[in-house]
């Protein structure tokens, strides 16, 4: 069924909904978990540190994007187990792909952090 809501009433709606999916995402996968805890303390410290604001932007969406990622795995993951629980080589590739894309994600955020952390203190 098509969603009639239109206007403020659907941004409203958007948002209980995307509130749902965080919550649902902190109860349900120690990974998201870790690395929201994680993020935070990063987007801290890119707080605390003196550096650009294009460099601090940096910081905090590496740090925000792994966030993105891992629940986007996490949505492809519950998807595939709704669907059964017996092994398909389709589901696993789906699950192996949704890994891959959060690792390429961590190694990007550990990338940035790392050039621009060294770029400022190791000169």
């Amino acid at each position: 069924m098509a969603n009639q809501s239109t206007g403020l009433i659907r941004i409203i709606k958007a948002a209980g909904y995307s509130a749902k999916g965080i919550k649902a995402a902190w109860q349900n996968e120690a990974a998201f978990r870790q690395e929201a805890v994680t993020a935070i303390f990063a987007i801290i410290t890119a707080f605390s540190l003196d550096i650009s604001l294009i460099e601090r932007l940096l910081l905090i969406g590496s740090a925000m994007l792994v966030i993105i990622v891992e629940i986007l795995n996490s949505a492809i993951e519950a998807v595939v187990d709704r669907i059964g629980s017996e092994y398909h080589e389709l589901s696993g590739r789906a699950k192996d792909m949704g890994s891959a894309a959060v690792l390429l994600t961590i190694i990007l955020a550990l990338f940035t952090w790392g050039t621009i952390l060294w770029s400022h203190f190791m000169r």
